[in-house]
């Protein structure tokens, strides 16, 4: 129960790839952590790209940073639904803005440019959108994890054990960081 106390956002919408999703979802809830998905609209389901549902916990209009540790922002299609809501690309702007985890994978790295937080970062995604990344000016390195600052990368599904391992680690460190400066 490494996580308990942290808040983890999964943003949502149609198309995400599934992995991308549970395995996160339910490996974070498993150390602990509240995850909950945060979609357009609270209670709305959302279809993968081979039809698997997720539900959505939260509207992101009521999805305040302040209430969260960390978003994880998955990939299949679902980024290209997601960087068009000005509140999904506002949130993951304020989230890293505030010093929060930013994690992304795969064809997320969309969110990362529409964010405007990829520029002079170093960072990974899916090879088929590196040059929109690298457009964006960010520092495109092909590597399984890349973690810059609180921005956490990871290309593909496969990469997920060390994805989620890098986004735990990250905010256990927070945890610790905060423990020490209340005393």
């Amino acid at each position: 129960m490494d996580l308990e106390g942290r808040k983890i956002a999964i943003l949502v919408a149609d198309q995400y790839q599934e992995l991308e999703v549970w395995y996160p979802l339910l490996r974070f809830r498993e150390d602990g952590a509240d995850t909950v998905t945060v979609g357009a609209e609270v209670a709305q389901t959302y279809l993968s790209k081979k039809g698997y549902p997720v539900v959505s916990d939260e509207a992101i209009a009521d999805a305040h940073v302040n209430d969260f540790d960390a978003v994880v922002i998955p990939g299949g299609w679902a980024p290209e639904a997601l960087r068009q809501d000005p509140n999904m690309v506002r949130f993951v702007r304020d989230m890293h803005s505030a010093g929060k985890v930013v994690a992304a994978i795969c064809h997320a790295g969309w969110m990362l440019v529409s964010a405007g937080i990829a520029r002079g970062r170093r960072v990974t995604c899916y090879r088929a959108i590196k040059d929109d990344v690298i457009g964006a000016g960010g520092q495109y390195v092909d590597e399984q994890v890349v973690v810059d600052g609180n921005l956490i990368t990871s290309r593909m599904p496969t990469d997920l054990p060390a994805f989620c391992r890098e986004i735990k680690k990250a905010l256990v460190s927070q945890a610790v960081a905060a423990s020490a400066g209340s005393r």
